[in-house]
């Protein structure tokens, strides 16, 4: 092809382009000036709107305010005539009030003249009562004249003798009238107390709290008792030997008589039997276990007593110690007669009482439960058991009212609170109920204790258990400190000081138990 026909074409070309954008260029500033005139009119024709719509909301406004200001005006000159017219009712009144008060003033005026004129008519009675009076007073010195001289005393003596006089009838007549009151206090003390003692009798309705020397142990059949007796005996030895008291297994069905005079042994007893015959296995070594166990335990089951019962009494902020002494009561007996039940119901009774006198029916409930603490005192000291619990209560910050009621309830100490008295009042009624107290159990007790001690006194004895009601003395040697000769000794020793030193009925057993046991541990 043709360079020069080229170059032709594409001159053409570029000629023809930049002719089009040149075109196009005056075709877009045309239409972008035509744009401007319609915004222009457009906006020229939203101007006049605006103006016509403001000058009408401005029109509108003065009208809104001609209408307000008159209201405005409507209102307040109702408001105007209205005070105008209380202005006018109120001098009305003034007026009337200023013509009431001259009226007054006037009446005032003439009453002050009626007074002046009684004033002067009293200042003359006055003068005239004076007078009078002088006369009288020269009359009455003349007859105490003629008096004195008659009777030979001055009036001052006259006076003295006659106050000297009525003073004697006086003091007969009262003291006539405070011997009537008192013996009628007394009447009426004698039977308002009377009165509080029988309610409170009648509002505390517990049982008779008598303890047995026996607990029964309930089991679900008859074979296991012959596990708890084991082959030729041997569990039911080695058990009376560990806890020190009789087992008795007779046919009674479904139940196991432990037997003992020590509430606690026997209630040891009663739960290793409980602990064996769920585990099922029972030997002697068995047997010895548990029963160590439940000895530490008791102690626990002391404490949760202890606290169970000062919560349902109600009493708060007690020591621990003495929590635990409270529990300890329910393994002690006083003559018969639970002492934890004692406690508890005297306590109640102190309660009830304290509350009829309006007392202090907390510091009353308290006392009455603390009143036995000094006779489960682990320690035996030669003091009434009233003092000890004092002396315990003092110890434990107890009030001082409390540690007085404590000491006195057998008249160790002298009261001084009220407490007390009603302390002694409310032991008495508990002690006093029909068969609540056996005198005769606590000697009985009192026997076994100081059997056991004979045997414990010797060398070489380990344990020393009273049982069949002290016809018998179980006495367990330390295998090491005693042979089999010396364990025949002993049982002689025993029985020839048993009749030195007591006194009983019948005939008492002494059996040395001596066991030979080798331990050894493989490592």
């Amino acid at each position: 092809m043709n360079p020069a026909l080229i170059i032709t074409i594409v001159t053409a070309s570029v000629a023809t382009l930049l002719l089009s954008v040149l075109i196009g260029t005056l075709l877009y500033k045309r239409k972008l000036r035509k744009r401007e005139q319609e915004a222009s009119e457009k906006a020229k024709l939203i101007l006049k709107e605006a103006e016509l719509q403001a000058e009408t909301i401005k029109n509108n406004r003065i009208l809104e305010a001609k209408e307000k200001f008159l209201k405005m005006k409507q209102e307040f000159e109702e408001e105007a005539n209205r005070k105008k017219n209380q202005i006018l009712a109120n001098e009305q009144k003034i007026k009337q009030r200023e013509a009431q008060l001259s009226k007054e003033l006037e009446a005032i005026k003439r009453k002050e003249g009626e007074l002046d004129e009684e004033r002067q008519s009293l200042a003359q009675q006055h003068e005239l009562v004076k007078k009078r009076k002088e006369e009288l007073d020269k009359f009455n010195a003349q007859k105490v004249a003629v008096l004195e001289n008659i009777s030979k005393l001055t009036a001052d003596q006259a006076r003295d003798q006659l106050i000297e006089s009525l003073k004697e009838e006086a003091q007969t007549r009262a003291s006539s009238y405070i011997k009537d009151i008192m013996e009628q206090a007394k009447l009426s003390a004698t039977k308002e107390a009377k009165k509080i003692v029988v309610e409170t009798i009648q509002r505390t309705a517990t049982e008779h709290a008598v303890e047995n020397c026996v607990s029964i142990f309930n089991i679900e059949s008859d074979d296991v008792k012959g596990k708890i007796i084991g082959r030729e005996g041997r569990n039911i030895r080695a058990l009376e030997a560990a806890t020190g008291v009789e087992i008795i297994v007779d046919d009674t069905p479904e139940a196991i008589i432990i037997s003992g005079f020590d509430p606690v042994r026997r209630e040891i007893a009663r739960l290793s039997l409980h602990r064996l015959v769920q585990d099922g296995r029972i030997h002697p070594a068995r047997i010895e276990e548990i029963v160590a166990k439940t000895g530490k335990n008791i102690e626990d089951e002391i404490v949760e007593i202890g606290e169970r019962t000062v919560i349902d009494l109600g009493i708060h902020g007690l020591h621990p110690e003495l929590v635990k002494m409270v529990g300890r009561m329910r393994f002690r007996s006083s003559y018969g007669q639970n002492l934890l039940q004692h406690s508890r119901e005297v306590a109640n009774l102190c309660a009830i009482m304290a509350a009829e006198l309006g007392l202090n029916v907390k510091q009353a409930k308290r006392a009455g439960l603390l009143h036995d603490i000094g006779k489960v005192w682990p320690e035996e000291l030669e003091k009434p058991h009233a003092i000890v619990g004092m002396e315990l209560a003092q110890k434990y910050k107890e009030h001082p009212a409390i540690c007085n009621a404590i000491g006195a309830h057998h008249d160790e100490i002298e009261m001084t609170n009220i407490i007390s008295p009603i302390v002694q009042a409310c032991d008495a009624i508990s002690g006093a109920r029909p068969g609540a107290r056996r005198e005769v159990m606590e000697q009985y007790i009192k026997r076994l204790k100081e059997l056991e001690q004979v045997g414990l006194s010797f060398d070489g004895v380990e344990k020393c258990y009273a049982i069949q009601a002290g016809r018998e003395l179980r006495v367990i040697v330390d295998a090491e400190k005693a042979s089999d000769e010396r364990a025949g000794q002993l049982s002689f020793d025993i029985s020839q000081k048993i009749e030195k030193d007591m006194q009983y009925p019948g005939q008492i057993k002494v059996t040395v138990i001596r066991e030979m046991r080798s331990v050894a541990y493989a490592k």
